[in-house]
C-alpha cells in the first residue's frame, strides 16, 4: 500500500465526449501524484460527480468520487474511453429535473447555478487542486471555478481538436487514424458499384476531422463549417473525380456541422438541447447525398450515380488509443503535475510547434480554434491546399 506524504489531495475528472486516450492520461496523473506524495481521487461522470457529493461522513459518495489507486489505473490505462465516465453536466446551468436529491428544496429554480455547493463539497472532500480533462464546454466550467478560487490545472481533449491555446487535443489522432481506416475500407465498395462514396464525421465548429484525412488522402473532396459550400459546385467536382478515377468512384468528407448554400443553420437530428446549449448534430452526410445523386447527371451526361452514405460516428472514437493519444496523455498527465509541484495554477497543459508548454487558462474562453479557411481550404477546389510545411505544426492546420 502506498504511504502518502500527505502534499495534499488532487481530483480529475472527465468531461463532454468519450475519446481514447483519457485512461492514458488518468494513469500518468494518478501515478506521477502518488509518487510524489499526493492522494489522487477521481470524480464520476464529469462535472455531475461535484454536484452530486453529500457533505456528511456517514453517506456513501463511492457513485461520485472514488480513490485512485495505482492498480485502478494501470487496469484500465492502456484502454479507451474514461474508466470514471463523463456526462455533459453543466454545474452553473443544471434544470430542476437534473437536480440532485439532497439539493431539491434548496434549489427550484428552472435553472439553477451550483457553484458555490460545488466549491463546499471540493473542501469537505479536502481538494487542493483539481485536473479537467475536456474540451471548451467542460473546460470553460474549469475557468468559472478558477475565478471563484479553485486550483485549476487544464488537460485538452477533444476529437474535433478545437480547444484554443494548442495546437493538439487528446482524442484527434486517433480520431484521424480510424477516419483514414474506415474510408480506405469502404473504397472497396464504392469501386465494386462505381458510386460516390460520402462519409459524415465529427465536427460541430471546426473542420479538422475532415481537412486532415482528406490531406492524407483519404478524399478527394471535404466540405466544412468554416465554410458554406454551394453544392452545385460539389456535385460538379464528385463526377469530375469519378470519371477521371480508373475505377469510377469519388470520395467527400462532411464534417456533422457543415451547411451548404440556402441551408439557414446546421442540420440536427434532435431539437432538444445538451447543458451547454447544443443541440445533436447527424444526418447532413446523407442530405448532402441525395442532393448530390440528383444534381450529378447535369454533369454525367444525363446518367445518374448512386451513392453510398455512411456516418462514421462513435466508431472514430471507440476502442483503444493509438500512439500519439498513449504518448500525449502520459506528457500531459505528467505536465500538470510539474505544474502543480511548483505550486502553479490557472493553466493549461497544451502542445505548440511540436514542444509541451502551458497556456493561462482563460484562452480557453478569449477566443474559438477553427480552420483558417484563407490559408488552409480551397475553396473553389474544396479540398485543403498548403504552400509550405515548413514550421507548420505536426498537424499541419491545426495551430493553435
Amino acid at each position: 500500500m502506498v504511504k502518502h506524504l500527505h502534499k495534499g489531495t488532487i481530483a480529475i475528472l472527465t468531461g463532454g465526449g468519450d475519446v481514447p486516450g483519457l485512461n492514458p492520461a488518468i494513469r500518468a496523473i494518478t501515478i506521477r501524484a502518488l509518487r510524489e506524495g499526493y492522494r489522487v481521487l477521481g470524480f464520476r461522470r464529469g462535472w455531475a460527480g461535484p454536484i452530486n457529493i453529500v457533505r456528511d461522513k456517514k453517506v456513501d459518495n463511492s457513485p461520485f468520487v472514488i480513490e485512485l489507486t495505482e492498480e485502478i489505473v494501470n487496469r484500465a490505462g492502456r484502454t479507451g474511453g474514461t474508466f470514471l465516465h463523463t456526462s455533459r453536466t453543466r454545474p452553473s446551468h443544471v434544470k430542476l429535473n437534473e437536480m440532485p436529491d439532497h439539493l431539491k428544496e434548496k434549489y427550484t429554480n428552472v435553472s439553477n447555478d451550483l457553484t458555490a455547493e460545488v466549491i463546499k463539497n471540493f473542501e469537505f472532500l479536502g481538494i487542493d487542486y483539481l485536473i479537467p480533462i475536456g474540451g471548451d464546454d467542460t473546460l470553460s466550467y474549469g475557468v468559472r471555478l478558477y475565478s471563484e478560487g479553485v486550483k485549476i490545472v487544464a488537460i485538452p481533449k477533444t476529437m474535433d481538436n478545437d480547444v484554443p491555446g494548442t495546437d493538439y487535443c487528446i482524442g484527434f489522432s486517433t480520431c484521424v487514424t480510424r477516419t483514414i481506416s474506415l474510408v480506405n475500407s469502404l473504397r472497396t465498395s464504392a469501386g465494386s458499384h462505381e458510386r460516390f462514396l460520402i462519409i459524415e464525421v465529427f465536427g460541430r465548429y471546426a473542420g479538422f476531422t475532415a481537412l486532415l484525412p482528406t490531406m492524407a488522402g483519404a478524399a478527394n473532396r471535404c466540405v466544412i463549417p468554416e465554410y458554406q459550400f454551394d453544392l452545385d459546385d460539389l456535385a460538379r467536382l464528385m463526377v469530375e473525380d469519378r470519371n477521371s478515377s480508373s475505377s469510377k468512384y469519388s470520395v467527400l468528407l462532411a464534417s456533422e456541422g457543415v451547411t451548404f448554400k440556402g441551408m439557414d443553420s446546421m442540420f440536427f437530428s434532435q431539437q432538444s438541447t445538451d447543458a451547454y446549449g447544443h443541440k445533436k448534430l447527424g444526418g447532413i452526410g446523407q442530405i448532402i447525398a441525395d442532393k448530390v445523386k440528383e444534381l450529378a447527371p447535369k454533369y454525367n451526361k444525363g446518367r445518374t450515380i448512386n451513392y453510398i452514405s455512411q456516418n462514421l460516428g462513435y466508431m472514430v472514437r471507440g476502442g483503444d488509443p493509438d500512439a500519439m493519444d498513449s504518448i500525449v496523455p502520459m506528457a500531459y498527465g505528467n505536465l500538470a503535475l510539474d505544474l502543480i509541484l511548483k505550486g502553479i495554477h490557472g493553466r493549461m497543459v497544451i502542445l505548440q510547434n511540436g514542444r509541451y508548454d502551458n497556456v493561462p487558462l482563460e484562452v480557453v474562453t478569449a477566443t474559438k480554434k477553427r480552420v483558417d479557411v484563407s490559408q488552409f481550404y480551397n475553396t473553389k477546389r474544396l479540398r485543403p491546399q498548403y504552400n509550405s510545411f515548413e514550421m507548420k505544426p505536426t498537424f499541419i492546420m491545426t495551430g493553435s
